[in-house]
């Protein structure tokens, strides 16, 4: 299953707003096949979230992100995943 990174611009959000998309993001899960959501950075600073998914293809997180109503301003497909435990 490819693995994405999704960028979110969402401005300002606060924490109980934060919560209540990502139960959104979870609703909107249920009936789609193949969509993961592993984890999601926020950055204060920037207004944005870094959203990493499994997913069938950019267009199934677009219909999960439409589905709950989250915006979505770029997804990039993962080629490789490394870490520092892989080189010691």
């Amino acid at each position: 299953m490819p693995r994405y990174l999704i960028e979110r611009t969402v401005g300002t959000i606060t924490r109980d707003e934060l919560n209540a998309a990502s139960r959104k993001s979870i609703a909107a899960m249920t009936g789609m096949t193949g969509i993961v959501w592993i984890r999601s950075y926020v950055s204060d600073t920037d207004g944005k979230i870094y959203c990493e998914y499994d997913a069938p293809s950019p267009e199934a997180v677009r219909e999960h992100a439409r589905r709950a109503g989250l915006p979505v301003d770029r997804i990039t497909e993962v080629a490789l995943e490394i870490s520092p435990a892989m080189f010691r």
